[in-house]
């Protein structure tokens, strides 16, 4: 049969990336305390595609995930790119994973025990032999604007953040280091299960810590730089404005 994506393209231009998204795979990420945990990952997967072609095959993307094991690590994601990359005679194949990770977190006085979700995802570029990886997480906290807590007689406005964490590193990385060092950043974590005598700690105890979003990402960034295995890292964070009609960021990326 006639191969029509490997005929001259009508424009010869080079393209970037070309290929398939909002594909849905089991996944089965490393969990600090249980070992491993499944989850379900929204994927994305492209190639580079030279001038000359006028089309990609996109049906071998979806024949190199089924090929492709469910657990997550580097050397699994180095071997799922540089099979995309010989199945469509690519020089750079780029793959990301979108996921949620459960952690169980207790809450501050009663103990009590529910499940917190966080959206986290994996991203890499494969070209020459060498992978670009990179972690992402993104997580909630509260904060409590220092302004309005010294300016207020009583009270002072609060709301949700989030921080989003882009990480790359030598060696290993758990998750749960990076959804630690986010939690400690603001004015308070945030909890899915919460009694009475937890929010009057929670609330409490962030009205004792107020930050405004230049403190949060600074924290964040601090405790990123403490870590000997971060080669490199981009945080965002995003403050949900309880009484403004905007919100307010701040970010820093590791030169």
């Amino acid at each position: 049969m006639e191969d029509i994506q490997n005929t001259a393209a009508k424009v010869a231009m080079p393209i970037d990336r070309v290929g398939v998204r909002d594909l849905t795979l089991p996944l089965i990420v490393r969990d600090r305390k249980a070992g491993s945990q499944h989850t379900m990952a929204r994927v994305e997967l492209s190639v580079d595609l030279p001038a000359h072609f006028k089309g990609t095959h996109m049906s071998r993307f979806i024949e190199a995930l089924g090929d492709w094991s469910e657990g997550l690590d580097y050397d699994a994601f180095k071997n799922l790119l540089s099979d995309i990359i010989v199945r469509l005679e690519a020089r750079r194949a780029h793959a990301k994973l979108s996921f949620p990770f459960c952690l169980r977190k207790t809450s501050p006085v009663s103990g009590r025990s529910s499940i917190m979700s966080y959206e986290c995802s994996v991203e890499g570029e494969l070209e020459n032999g060498e992978l670009r990886f990179t972690l992402g997480v993104k997580v909630p906290v509260m904060t409590v604007c220092p302004c309005s807590k010294a300016i207020s007689d009583e009270g002072a406005h609060s709301q949700r953040a989030i921080i989003h964490i882009k990480s790359m590193f030598k060696g290993f990385v758990w998750i749960e280091d990076l959804i630690e060092i986010a939690e400690a950043s603001g004015s308070s974590p945030v909890y899915s299960l919460l009694k009475r005598e937890d929010e009057k700690h929670v609330t409490e105890e962030s009205f004792s810590k107020p930050t405004f979003v230049e403190d949060v990402v600074r924290n964040v960034a601090d405790g990123l730089e403490k870590m000997s295995k971060i080669k490199w890292y981009k945080v965002d964070v995003e403050s949900f404005e309880s009484i403004h009609n905007h919100c307010a960021f701040a970010s820093i990326e590791k030169a």
